[in-house]
């Protein structure tokens, strides 16, 4: 997202097997071009015939238009899991131009439930998790990988073409499309971050897809230079003397010490044998980690955390490092992590917007001021990057004037909520419903769960509302008796808590 992509070191599995993809900027195998539309049969999901709404549903997956490979997966009890290829167009505009496979994943509980798209703006992730609307309305969950993260990019991208928010509201669009065949209850959307921001660009283009759509802590750069985070870092949470600590764990590893903190990021690059070829240096992306870390703490943690910052006049170099790498990530622009995000920071330079780095309490000690912003992050066989001026005015103001069925969820102290997606005028009147509410000292995990009861009721109801449940759904009767839903902790594991979300 245009959020600080923000994780700890230990790079998933998931994340670490694409970043070879995209380091080369190709997918490392070729995508066959069957034709959007039918079905394609593979060894492992060929249809032997036509099959009807009594079939398992392995086989009306499989049958799905587009849908080229089903894999069934481990899901918890009373849901099935499924890993899905949907091949897709590389240019939706030019269908003719080739396809390339898309990642999805299924969890399926009935197809008389509501269906709740997903997507983090990233890549997929493989296990069965719902997010917080499949758990309001006790539905099924289709998610989308965005287009070129991981391997579900072209053999041969043209990135300014095809990586637009356009093409991949296109992609979420037929999708829906051919996902109806099977799911005819109504449909929501819903994403985190980068997520938020794709439900909210795929609403702008098809409006009529779904019947709401539930955007969390999704940025607006509406106009990209005209920031107002600096102003918002100046004053965040309650207490200026957490800011001040913070600044002065920022101050120590920049100043007197930062030959310390460099051989210390040396050595691990040593030992884990990263580079710094898309940064142009390790003292650049050093210094870039040091700016990030003063927003991602505010990002990712609460008021209470302030307690947790070492006292930098007391504190040991090591205790410093320690922090600094858990709230920060010191490698994450090392090639090994920052290519798996390159998509991100293109559309943040290209399209998306991005804050531009707070550097006010640390100017005098930089080497490399200016630096942290999208561009820097993208590597130089793709730069220059065009700015396109139009896109996000024009999404601003189709939410101010004539979004329906929309709403957003923020923080008050995640630094994106500076810019917060506008619902505009007569808003919440019967002919257009957006909504946007605040969790007090919430960050960039803020929930519905986590409003005050009336708003958290409100917010409840409306979502069930636009999932088509009535008071005689069974849900929908607990949620209206008792104020919230219940949750299967077995499937609702919390977020890993760091960088994955991604700079927005």
């Amino acid at each position: 997202m245009l959020v600080r992509p923000h994780r700890s070191r230990a790079v998933t599995a998931a994340v670490a097997a694409g970043a070879a993809a995209l380091v080369g900027f190709s997918s490392p195998t070729a995508t066959a071009a069957p034709v959007p539309g039918t079905t394609v049969a593979t060894t492992t999901t060929a249809v032997a015939a036509p099959v009807t709404a009594q079939a398992d549903i392995l086989d009306r997956v499989r049958a799905v238009p587009g849908v080229t490979k089903v894999t069934e997966a481990t899901a918890p009890e009373g849901y099935r899991f499924f890993l899905i290829d949907f091949t897709q167009y590389r240019d939706q505009r030019h269908p003719k131009e080739g396809t390339f496979t898309q990642r999805l994943s299924l969890l399926h509980k009935s197809d008389d439930r509501p269906m709740v798209m997903y997507t983090s703006g990233y890549g997929l992730s493989t296990r069965a998790s719902r997010s917080e609307p499949t758990q309001i309305v006790d539905g099924n969950q289709l998610s989308m990988e965005y287009r070129f993260f991981n391997t579900s990019i072209p053999t041969t991208p043209d990135w300014d073409e095809e990586l637009t928010i356009w093409q991949a509201a296109t992609d979420q669009h037929r999708i829906i499309e051919a996902f109806k065949s099977i799911y005819t209850e109504n449909w929501l959307t819903t994403g985190g971050s980068k997520g938020g921001m794709t439900a909210t660009y795929h609403r702008r283009f098809y409006p009529k897809d779904v019947s709401g759509t539930i955007p969390y802590v999704a940025p607006n750069d509406v106009v990209d230079g005209q920031d107002v985070y600096d102003e918002f870092l100046a004053n965040v949470g309650n207490d200026a003397s957490c800011r001040d600590a913070l600044t002065a764990v920022q101050r120590r590893a920049l100043g007197t010490d930062r030959q310390w903190f460099l051989d210390r990021l040396a050595q691990l690059t040593k030992e884990e044998k990263l580079t710094w070829t898309i940064t142009g240096g390790m003292e650049q992306a050093f210094e870039a980690a040091v700016v990030d870390y003063y927003f991602a703490f505010w990002q990712y943690s609460l008021q209470s955390d302030c307690a947790d910052v070492p006292d930098a006049a007391t504190a040991t170099n090591e205790q410093l490092w320690e922090h600094l790498d858990a709230v920060a990530g010191m490698s994450f622009y090392a090639d090994q992590t920052l290519s798996n995000y390159v998509p991100y920071y293109y559309q943040a330079a290209y399209q998306m917007g991005s804050p531009e780095p707070y550097e006010d309490r640390i100017a005098d000690l930089l080497k490399y001021p200016g630096f942290n912003t999208a561009e820097s992050f993208v590597p130089s066989a793709l730069r220059p990057v065009v700015d396109d001026t139009k896109a996000m005015p024009d999404v601003d103001r189709w939410v101010r004037l004539r979004s329906t069925e929309m709403l957003y969820v923020y923080g008050s102290n995640d630094p994106w909520s500076a810019e917060p997606f506008t619902c505009g005028r007569e808003a919440s009147a019967e002919r257009r419903e957006c909504y946007r509410f605040y969790v007090d000292g919430g960050n960039h995990g803020a929930k519905i769960a986590q409003l005050p009861a009336p708003e958290r009721t409100f917010a409840t109801q409306k979502v069930l509302e636009w999932a088509g449940l009535t008071d005689a759904d069974p849900v929908a009767k607990k949620v209206k008796k008792n104020g919230r839903w219940s949750t299967n902790n077995q499937l609702d594991r919390p977020e890993i808590r760091g960088r994955a979300l991604g700079r927005r």
